[in-house]
């Protein structure tokens, strides 16, 4: 990957929605190179895919909280069992597979505290093999969706 392709990487994540011809010209490529290369990152897989960003403030999901996960066993086969199951969990945005203990890190998002409760309660306590659940509240988001820093990696 040169500096070109970074570049192209850099103005995708500003804005996913920019058509080759704008793209090529804010790298100051023609239209053809830059098409090529964008398909080549996208067949590389460093292009996951395109998508709209939500808020979820004005979508009624305004609670959002830290949930980790220890599970009783660390075997292949309850790894398996929770990962699967938590992956079917919508309110679960982002699910993380941590050295140590706690084994696990959820982000989850719910309309309310209630709403949290009740997926907490009903859920994320009857997922396979957990042995505890230790939650902490997000009071404001600092730092949220920050592009990936491609330059200096």
């Amino acid at each position: 990957m040169d500096a070109t392709d970074q570049r192209i990487l850099a103005e995708l994540q500003k804005d996913g929605r920019l058509t080759v011809t704008e793209l090529a010209e804010r790298i100051g490529l023609s239209v053809s190179p830059c098409h090529r290369r964008v398909r080549a990152l996208e067949q590389s897989g460093a292009i996951r895919g395109y998508r709209a960003e939500l808020d979820p403030a004005a979508l009624g999901l305004k609670f959002s909280a830290l949930v980790f996960i220890t599970l009783r066993d660390g075997d292949r086969h309850a790894v398996d069992a929770f990962e699967h199951a938590v992956a079917d969990v919508p309110q679960v945005l982002q699910a993380q597979r941590l050295f140590g203990d706690p084994d696990y890190l959820l982000h989850v998002s719910t309309r309310d505290l209630a709403a949290f409760r009740q997926l907490y309660d009903e859920h994320l306590s009857a997922l396979p093999g957990v042995q505890r659940l230790t939650s902490t509240l997000v009071m404001k988001d600092v730092v949220i969706d920050r592009p990936l820093p491609l330059h200096g990696h």
